[in-house]
């Protein structure tokens, strides 16, 4: 039902044709046809063929099947099958990956209570909660999780902790009025219970108003269904690489098809001649090496306590603009604490941590042990010690329980209290007064109270300071009740509004003595006038310790963070003034939820440029933001840990869900989960993706460069006479695999450059071609075509017999050489020329290249097989000549272009 929160309980009740005795078993059964069982509905995967199909339809792929089949249709089976073999391997390995299904949807539905108690027939029953229909009676105690989205129709202290859902870490206490403002935040709504979200104090009842995808859970989960799988930075540049080769390749195919066609050859030997050159230009080697160095970062991310859900998010946290952050969980601790303490004349702000008693500033007044002993009984929480020496378990409403661990922290044991001081009567919070009292008999014996405190009946209340001022007529001073007076009060207002401008719940503490129990009933006035005024508390979900250098780490990388919370935005704009989120000092911008709703889609692209801080926000806003970032051109990781969250995950280019407070849902959506659910953790994972990103394009001006150089070989061995064809397909799909993919990978695990944290990210739509990359590629093709053919041209016309014979072999180990010359060229610079971290891999893999390289020319069956002779001393020492030639050419060049 629309606008339920603006209702009445008799209106709400006759609109949904129900009554507080509930439904008749007859009306459920039929509502249930109509409406439908009370789940999440799952979304239709791919099937599995098409998913397999996929794989092969990449142009590089496309490429080498058409290559394979020319291979076969010229009678060179070994060739052939060898190409096919790698495209199989390729097309599995992908099948493999993309296979792991979605289970954000199970996640989603697990959320749901598997029974519930409503009333049926006018009786209490337990049902199934997927066979909950609307206007059902739903009852409500400490607990339960809500099992659909309910109008609350009474509620007796009752408090649900909405964080998953609304990111608010309070407890919201639930009422049965209606609201006058129809465009409330979630979070506002507080006489309606959201699916999904737990009850953790008090005991209600609620009429079902939607169920199943009609919820909001529901709407989320039907959010996360519609948004696409987006293409991350990564696979977009490589498809277009893959293009721009297709038609490289093809065009010069052609073109050497043409040429040797009209020099006279045959078409079978034209044909072959256009295969290996088509061969050349495909880097064989890119897609394994890209998804080795990718799954191997995502190893050491793990190591720095980051999972990894897909492989192409491990490169895309290196390109990331924006970071969008939830608030609570993810830069806070999701705990609250009291952090200030304020009496008459003396205030305390203590230090964050709930376990440590450490007194910041100012000293230990009389007054706190009667402020901190009202706050510990006028209290529903519990701590339960499970062993000394270590923290309490905490069970209750979080304010609550954080009032208990301050008493704990002065050295008053509050599980204790129930027995020495025993509740004999109270008057739950409701919204209406703003405060909550209990009666609790005190005898001397059993427990030593202050000195202001003593009588047989003692109340103790909490509220509002706005809502106890008014009622107290005296105040402690120094241990003693005085008269309170205009000037107190206002002492205590300007204490109260400093504390909220700082982003703290206040709360007021005071009480009153009785001779004997005093006859209330249900009048909560009568105890709580003529109140003596303890002091104030202030709380706050403290942000966590490392979380303020991150974000300076991540501003000095050029990337900027915005906190989404639904929580108030005063408490936002404290945590993010105290977080340093807005950069180079500035006051941190903050815009609401409602201010949001009035932009439109053009006005928020605008505003976003400049926002930092979003409070009081709805799960639609957030992706509207990320959407709004996007399309500004910005590469957005979304952080979260709640229900919430999960369409922003899902949508952002790299969503990072919490691994210990998340929800199912939220990691589920993500690509990378923080196993720490520490916000630094990110600033590593972005440090490891620029990393991988720079070992990427390191490969591609490796792996792109060598393979112009065979293109250029193939292109002009002719008019040098070494034959139409100076490299067999077989040849070049060795060198493109062997150097590419094993030298390749080596050079993936490449350590960081000295300033990778210290540069802006990289501009989202630069292409991975960049110029420098260009120019390496052209130069390093030219050097290798050149140096590789003078050599193969000299062994032509050198009169020595059995040399000429051997001129393929040398071109073929002088590319091999030139270009494990060229990946150690490449290597990761440090301060030091010629000095490097240590890459024992690249070494391994060196060593091995070497051993295989050498095998096929001297090994005597595999040399028949590649149509190689074994060379001399001479041949061999001036191929590796060449590969340390190409080693300083390259450090040079790269030394001179960090220079610039």
């Amino acid at each position: 039902m629309s606008l339920s929160h603006t209702k009445s309980v008799k209106d709400i009740l006759y609109g949904l044709h129900t009554s507080t005795l509930g439904l008749s078993t007859a009306e459920a059964a039929e509502r249930l046809q109509r409406h439908g069982p009370n789940e999440l509905q799952e979304s239709i995967s791919r099937p599995a063929w098409k998913m397999l199909l996929a794989q092969f339809i990449e142009p590089m792929i496309l490429i080498l099947i058409a290559a394979a089949v020319l291979s076969f249709s010229l009678g060179n089976v070994t060739e052939g099958s060898a190409i096919l073999s790698i495209v199989g391997m390729f097309g599995i390995l992908g099948f493999i990956q993309e296979y792991r299904a979605e289970k954000a949807m199970a996640a989603l539905k697990q959320l749901s209570s598997p029974t519930v108690r409503v009333k049926r027939d006018g009786e209490l029953r337990e049902i199934s909660a997927h066979d909950l229909v609307p206007g059902d009676m739903v009852v409500l105690e400490a607990g339960n999780v809500v099992p659909a989205d309910l109008r609350v129709i009474e509620s007796v202290n009752l408090g649900i902790l909405e964080a998953a859902l609304t990111g608010e870490s309070e407890t919201v206490l639930k009422q049965t009025e209606p609201l006058e403002e129809k465009n409330l935040a979630l979070g506002d709504r507080t006489n309606l219970a959201w699916m999904g979200t737990v009850v953790v104090n008090g005991r209600g009842t609620g009429v079902v108003i939607q169920t199943g995808m009609k919820t909001e859970l529901g709407k989320i989960a039907g959010v996360i269904q519609n948004i696409p799988e987006g293409r991350t930075p990564l696979q977009k540049k490589l498809s277009r690489v893959g293009r721009d080769l297709s038609l490289a390749g093809l065009a010069s195919a052609m073109a050497i098809l043409s040429i040797s066609l009209v020099g006279g050859h045959g078409f079978g030997e034209s044909l072959l001649t256009a295969a290996s050159l088509l061969v050349a230009v495909v880097p064989e080697g890119l897609p394994a090496v890209i998804t080795a160095t990718l799954a191997l970062g995502g190893r050491r991310m793990l190591k720095r306590n980051a999972l990894i859900r897909t492989l192409p998010a491990v490169e895309t946290l290196g390109a990331v603009t924006v970071i969008c952050s939830d608030k609570t969980g993810t830069l806070t601790e999701n705990r609250m604490t009291v952090t200030q303490l304020c009496t008459l004349h003396h205030e305390m702000v203590l230090e964050p941590n709930p376990d440590k008693m450490v007194i910041l500033q100012g000293d230990e007044p009389p007054e706190t042990d009667p402020l901190l002993l009202t706050a510990a009984l006028c209290n529903d929480g519990h701590l339960v010690f499970t062993r000394p020496g270590m923290p309490p378990h905490a069970i209750g409403d979080p304010t609550e329980t954080a009032l208990l661990q301050a008493a704990e922290r002065f050295n008053l044991a509050t599980m204790q209290l129930a027995g020495e001081l025993p509740r004999v009567g109270e008057f739950p919070f409701d919204s209406a007064r703003k405060r909550m009292s209990t009666l609790h008999r005190a005898d001397p014996t059993d427990y030593p109270l202050p000195d202001a405190m003593k009588a047989p009946i003692l109340a103790a209340v909490k509220g509002s300071p706005d809502s106890l001022l008014p009622r107290a007529t005296h105040v402690l001073d120094e241990g003693r009740v005085v008269p309170i007076t205009d000037g107190v009060r206002l002492y205590f207002q300007a204490v109260n509004e400093r504390m909220a401008k700082e982003g703290l719940r206040v709360l007021g503490f005071a009480f009153r003595t009785f001779g004997t129990m005093p006859f209330c009933g249900a009048d909560a006035s009568v105890v709580e006038q003529q109140l003596v005024f303890c002091g104030l508390t202030g709380l706050i979900d403290p942000p966590r310790q490392a979380v303020r250098s991150s974000i300076a780490c991540s501003h000095e990388a050029g990337i900027r963070t915005i906190m989404i919370t639904g929580d108030h935005p005063l408490t936002a704009m404290a945590i993010a003034r105290e977080l340093g989120l807005a950069s180079s000092g500035e006051e941190p911008t903050v815009m609401t939820g409602m201010e949001l709703a009035a932009l439109t889609d053009r006005e928020l692209r605008h505003a976003c440029k400049q926002v930092s801080v979003y409070a009081r926000v709805s799960p639609e806003d957030k992706l509207r933001i990320v959407k709004a970032l996007q399309e500004n051109g910005q590469v957005v990781a979304m952080t979260g840990d709640g229900i919430n969250d999960s369409p922003a995950l899902k949508r952002a280019e790299i969503g990072v869900a919490m691994g210990i407070t998340g929800t199912d849902v939220a990691k589920e959506s993500a690509k990378m989960i923080l196993l720490d659910d520490n916000f630094a953790t990110i600033v590593s994972a972005i440090e490891e993706g620029r990393i991988i990103y720079d070992n990427l394009v390191r490969f591609i001006k490796y792996s792109f460069g060598g393979n112009l150089g065979k293109v250029l070989v193939m292109l002009f061995a002719p008019l040098f006479g070494l034959g139409a064809i100076a490299l067999r397909p077989l040849h070049l799909l060795w060198l493109n695999l062997l150097t590419d993919g094993l030298m390749g990978l080596g050079l993936g695990l490449e350590a960081a450059e000295t300033d990778v944290m210290k540069r802006p990210p990289r501009q989202p739509e630069a292409n991975i071609l960049s110029r420098p990359t260009i120019w390496h590629v052209g130069w390093m093709g030219v050097f290798i075509c050149v140096t590789s053919l003078a050599l193969a041209v000299a062994w032509f016309h050198l009169p020595c017999v059995g040399m000429k014979a051997k001129w393929q072999t040398i071109l073929f180990s002088a590319i091999g050489f030139a270009q494990i010359g060229q990946a150690w060229g490449l290597r990761a610079l440090t301060t030091r020329p010629f000095r490097f971290e240590r890459n024992p891999a690249l070494m391994g893999l060196t060593l091995v290249t070497l051993a295989l390289q050498l095998s096929v020319i001297y090994i005597k069956p595999l040399a028949q097989a590649f149509h190689l002779q074994p060379l001399g001393w001479q041949g061999l020492l001036a191929t590796a000549a060449l590969g340390g030639v190409t080693f300083v050419v390259v450090h040079l060049e790269r030394r001179r272009h960090c220079k610039k």
